[in-house]
């Protein structure tokens, strides 16, 4: 679809206006939330400066966008397959999107304000499903789909620990006896090429998640839904997502990065470096399989795992049980938020 037919069709349709506006508005939250995650043991090591930081975010975000979806789209794919919204209407179908994307935006803001880093991944999910279960039950909900979002917590969980220990023990290793401060120029760049594959991909994980629901926007009102099993992203899509999710970023990233990367584990350089790596291919492996994981899930276990290769006191586990009890709630909280505000939604403009 070219962007001028896109306009064409939201100046058309005021409710296909809002469910894209209101789904901006969840990648703009993702952006100060979640895309803090890529950069915050970049930021807090002083390899670079949050601007800089923040700047090569949004470039190596649209880069994973554009790069990963022509690799593998499985994920967008994931995300509009997870719910059945029946033979309802298009116009009955938008309107439960937006009372979810709504839901969505309300909840991860109100775990922005406490500083806590929110699992976007895990609210677009509950939220999408809560929507759908307002409309048709228990059985808009597609098992099969969900099943990708149990191994995604699993397998993201132990990857990111494993791996970031395993990674971060052989550099300890292999540095051993190494003057310490002639090791700091390598493992600075390091971490900035580390800190860069991190935000590339976020933007393959977490972009594709949010195309996919514009898309099935679009499907709905061609009579497709979810039903659609193949389709091409347009460029122009990854590009407005990818500025939206930077300006994000922009506005209120340093509140996460303090939280993610100085208050859970004090980091030196190479452990951000171990950290980072060990976090980038654990969601190469997920996005290459269509698993629609957390990129916070990734990345605090990553720095748990280099944490705990001095000792597992260094884990400030006051930080990491406020993370679990907030990707705890979100699936029923966020989940029956989106339910009520569908159901008042559905009242009043249906």
């Amino acid at each position: 679809m070219e962007f001028l037919e896109f306009l064409s069709q939201m100046t058309a349709n005021p409710l296909l206006f809002i469910a894209v506006a209101l789904t901006l508005g969840v990648i703009l939250v993702n952006g100060w939330t979640d895309a803090p995650n890529a950069i915050a043991t970049c930021v807090v090591t002083r390899c670079m400066p949050p601007k800089a930081a923040i700047l090569m975010a949004a470039v190596f975000n649209f880069l994973g966008v554009f790069i990963m979806t022509k690799v593998s789209n499985e994920v967008a794919v994931t995300i509009t397959r997870m719910v059945n919204f029946g033979d309802n209407p298009g116009r009955t179908v938008i309107i439960v999107l937006c009372a979810a994307m709504l839901a969505i935006v309300i909840w991860a803001t109100l775990a922005w304000a406490f500083g806590i880093p929110t699992s976007e991944r895990h609210a677009l999910i509950a939220g999408l499903t809560g929507g759908a279960m307002a409309l048709n039950g228990f059985s808009a909900i597609v098992w099969g789909e969900w099943l990708k979002v149990v191994y995604g917590i699993v397998i993201s969980v132990t990857l990111g620990f494993g791996l970031a220990w395993l990674i971060c023990k052989l550099v300890t290793m292999i540095c051993y006896k190494a003057n310490r401060p002639k090791t700091e120029p390598f493992f600075k760049v390091a971490q900035i090429v580390g800190a860069a594959a991190m935000a590339f991909m976020h933007g393959a994980q977490d972009g594709q998640k949010f195309m996919g629901i514009i898309l099935l926007c679009v499907f709905t009102l061609q009579g497709a839904g979810s039903s659609a099993s193949t389709f091409a992203i347009p460029t122009w899509l990854m590009i407005v997502c990818s500025l939206i999710m930077a300006a994000g970023t922009a506005i209120g990233g340093k509140k996460i990065i303090k939280s993610v990367g100085m208050d859970m584990v004090k980091l030196e350089k190479y452990q951000g470096f171990s950290a980072d790596i060990a976090s980038a291919v654990s969601l190469v492996f997920c996005s290459v399989f269509g698993l629609p994981v957390s990129t916070t899930h990734v990345k605090t276990t990553s720095i748990m795992g280099v944490g705990a290769v001095k000792r597992v006191s260094a884990i400030n586990f006051g930080v990491v049980k406020e993370m679990v009890m907030t990707w705890i709630l979100t699936f029923p909280g966020c989940g029956l938020l989106a339910f009520l505000v569908t159901k008042l939604f559905l009242l009043i403009f249906n």
